[in-house]
């Protein structure tokens, strides 16, 4: 199956407020995963004190070793993910040494439950070609187009080794490219 990030923002928008409808720490979920480009597996282990120190102030740079590569990645959260994360752990009485994203069976939820919550919001809302790495993808294409089509700084955050993965990865196809073209005339 092709797994494709999210192009339409307007579905972006409307996964959140589906997911918001629903269970607060699946809403926190996508919009954490959203906000990062992280992958699930990831994700699905932060603690609150990967995130916040015994202040309850954050910290400078939520700081990880991917699960994948083993590569260290710092990340600079901003400010929307910041605002969701304080509230979300203030409600739920969440302490430094609990998973965000507890499960009902103890620990954090399993990637597996984490797919069949997004993928079933997902599918309500007639997203298609969607998987958890989706949003993982909707990011990376975002962050490209909001960058001024910064390709490489992409790559690195992704650890690809080459700007032609990277742009299959992030979806871009004959169409973007076709844009490309129509923005600078003579």
């Amino acid at each position: 199956m092709i797994v494709e990030p999210i192009r339409d923002k307007k579905k972006i928008n409307d996964l959140l407020i589906f997911l918001k409808g629903k269970i607060d720490r699946d809403w926190l979920l996508c919009k954490f995963q959203l906000n990062t480009g992280l992958r699930i597996g990831d994700v699905v282990k932060v603690k609150v004190s990967d995130i916040f120190n015994e202040n309850i102030k954050f910290k400078e740079y939520f700081t990880l070793n991917e699960q994948k590569t083993g590569k260290e990645k710092k990340i600079k959260l901003n400010k929307e993910i910041k605002c969701a994360l304080k509230n979300y752990i203030i409600e739920s009485k969440l302490t430094l040494n609990e998973y965000i994203f507890i499960s009902k069976k103890g620990g954090h939820i399993s990637t597996v439950q984490a797919y069949r919550i997004l993928k079933n919001a997902a599918n309500s809302l007639g997203i298609e070609n969607f998987r958890t790495h989706s949003l993982r993808k909707s990011w990376g294409y975002w962050t490209y187009n909001a960058s001024s089509y910064n390709i490489g700084l992409i790559m690195d955050t992704f650890n690809h080794s080459n700007q032609t993965i990277t742009l299959k990865y992030i979806g871009i196809n004959q169409e973007q490219k076709d844009e490309l073209y129509s923005i600078v005339q003579f």
